[in-house]
């Protein structure tokens, strides 16, 4: 192997399995064998199966009668249906938090996005998304409507255990979105009309989805899920 494994043998094989599973290494529906599993990493079948019990737990990993384990199939229609009302919530809260926004925190935001750019020589794409968040978080979190703001965090959560990673199963977009990062920070910081940053905030998590559902489907133009 060539990572460095540390904590207990269980963790080792969390640690492994969830980075394989998060940069599509281990893609939908791939079928985890406890032996072929122990075997390349050196250990008993127990600590395996202890680490696949987990990402169960997290929603990663399915248990199908008669199969066994396998990555969680992704659920398009919840995840389209997820990030569709994410955009047009995060893009209203990112609109209402723009007039409180000042240079500082414009400032922070572009400081989050410029570390995700470094990342893209070398990508990591649990790195990346957690980065991604702190951007957004940075533009939304001053939403002044604490219902809207509530439905934005409700999104988060719920897009994070139908997928951890958008990026990991398309590294590609993620030049594009910190490109799209700068454009609406900079409608903000010139005092752009709020609907612009609405629309703005809600295409780029749209793109996103786009690209997404593209990439399940890479012979055919896919409609996102009505």
């Amino acid at each position: 192997m060539a990572e460095v494994l540390t904590g207990s043998k269980s963790e080792q094989a969390y640690a492994w399995l969830r980075a394989r599973i998060a940069s599509h290494a281990y893609g939908p529906g791939f079928r985890l064998v406890l032996g072929t599993i122990a075997d390349e990493l050196g250990m008993s079948v127990v600590p395996v199966r202890e680490a696949i019990r987990r990402l169960e737990a997290e929603g990663l990993v399915t248990f199908e009668r008669n199969v066994g384990a396998r990555v969680t199939l992704v659920d398009e229609s919840e995840y389209a249906h997820t990030m569709q009302t994410l955009g047009l919530v995060e893009g209203a809260a990112t609109a209402l938090s723009a007039p409180l926004l000042d240079a500082a925190a414009l400032d922070a935001a572009l400081e989050v996005n410029d570390r995700m750019t470094r990342l893209l020589d070398s990508f990591d794409a649990h790195r990346f998304t957690e980065l991604n968040r702190q951007f957004h978080s940075v533009l939304y979190e001053p939403c002044p409507n604490p219902h809207i703001l509530d439905l934005v965090q409700r999104g988060w959560a719920r897009l994070s255990g139908i997928r951890e990673s958008t990026f990991a199963f398309v590294p590609g977009r993620a030049e594009h979105s910190v490109e799209e990062h700068a454009q609406i920070v900079e409608l903000i910081r010139t005092g752009a009309d709020p609907l612009e940053i609405e629309l703005a905030a809600r295409n780029h998590r749209w793109r996103t989805r786009d690209a997404f559902l593209a990439a399940l489907h890479p012979d055919s133009a896919v409609e996102p899920p009505a």
